[in-house]
């Protein structure tokens, strides 16, 4: 499964936006390390990850959502392979992942971020009813990138959104 995951993740470009916590150059057992250390003994206790596939290719994971209670600010992240940026993907990935977040989980609010220059992962944010607080400093696998935004999805601006025709 980690080579599947990998696939798509081990790219610089896909990388870059991340956390300063991810390493570059990312080693080939990252993924697998990944797993076994941070999201199996996770999973369900207050920490989720969904894997991201076409409808069509279910057997390769294109990106992944990731969503725990302990904010560091935030709540949520995701990623996803750089041949599928800027078709919409991603923002129809997180609305189950935010409905269950809100409807099943009970969350209350769900604290986002991005770094401050990445305009995709901000645009997902905007389009999904999230309000921008500021910035902050930040450190990132790309050290160009100094600060991220905050962001603030509220369950009920996520209801308002939801109510909204598409």
């Amino acid at each position: 499964m980690h080579l599947v995951y990998q696939r798509h993740f081990a790219d610089y470009e896909v990388i870059r936006h991340l956390s300063a916590h991810v390493p570059w150059p990312y080693p080939n057992d990252g993924v697998r390390v990944y797993l076994q250390t941070v999201v199996f003994p996770k999973l369900g206790q207050d920490y989720w990850q969904w894997g991201i596939c076409l409808r069509d290719r279910t057997d390769e994971i294109i990106g992944a959502i990731d969503l725990w209670r302990a904010g560091k600010p935030e709540n949520r992240g995701f990623w996803l392979g750089r041949e599928y940026w800027g078709r919409g993907l991603m923002t129809e990935a997180v609305v189950p992942v935010m409905d269950h977040a809100f409807d099943d989980l009970g969350f209350a609010e769900v604290i986002l971020s991005n770094a401050l220059g990445n305009d995709r992962s901000r645009r997902v944010k905007e389009k999904t009813g999230a309000t921008f607080l500021g910035t902050e400093t930040a450190k990132f696998v790309d050290p160009s990138y100094t600060e991220h935004e905050i962001w603030q999805l509220t369950n009920v601006a996520w209801k308002s959104w939801r109510q909204k025709p598409p």
